[in-house]
């Protein structure tokens, strides 16, 4: 006799809390938050964005997007915030979630230059990874970037994820560019390695 599918079950507000980085459920006024610590690196920051990062309104209308997706159940988005300082240094989210099929994507990712190349980020997927497998009981975690954006490739790499492939003329970014989209997964039979690796980082 067949099994059916378990959906995911996602419970919202969530807070991920690590000693670095606590990722907390996104608010509207962090929108302003979000413009103050960016404003100066935008193009560093949001060059590979689909979508224009270039103003107060831009920051101001993702945060509505992003409550928007929220409210129909398709993401679940957190503000990142420095632990040691309370300082809003980026954001994150999962995404175009499945509950049926038990996958979600964790993407949507910006980070501060000043808190770029610093265990933030490792640490940042570490708990959404977590959260995902162990707590949601996810099957499948994806991740996905811009095919020319070669830092974005190397660093899923590194956390552990396995490249499955590009998409070819994915999207049409807001500059007109049509862009290919490279594909990666963690899987929940990878997780303990994967886990493993991401624990011995953040302990060095």
């Amino acid at each position: 006799m067949s099994v059916a599918a378990t959906p995911l079950d996602i419970v919202t507000p969530v807070t991920l809390e690590g000693p670095k980085v606590r990722l907390e459920p996104i608010r509207r006024e962090h929108a302003g938050l979000f413009w103050d610590v960016a404003k100066d690196a935008l193009e560093d920051i949001f060059r590979w964005i689909p979508y224009p990062m270039r103003t107060l309104e831009d920051f101001l209308q993702v945060v509505d997007k992003a409550f928007a997706e929220q409210d129909r159940g398709e993401s679940v988005v957190f503000t990142t915030v420095e632990r040691g300082t309370g300082r809003v240094i980026g954001s994150t989210r999962f995404m175009n979630i499945d509950r049926v099929n038990r996958r979600v994507e964790i993407g949507s990712t910006w980070i501060a230059p000043a808190w770029q190349r610093t265990a933030v980020n490792t640490e940042a997927k570490y708990l959404m990874l977590r959260h995902a497998f162990e707590v949601w009981k996810c099957i499948r975690v994806e991740l996905k970037t811009d095919a020319l954006n070669q830092k974005s490739r190397n660093a899923i790499l590194r956390i552990g994820a396995k490249e499955e492939g590009t998409l070819r003329r994915h999207l049409i970014t807001w500059t007109g560019r049509v862009r290919d989209t490279v594909y990666f997964s963690v899987l929940d039979l990878e997780w303990p390695e994967v886990k493993a690796r991401l624990e011995a980082k953040l302990r060095r």
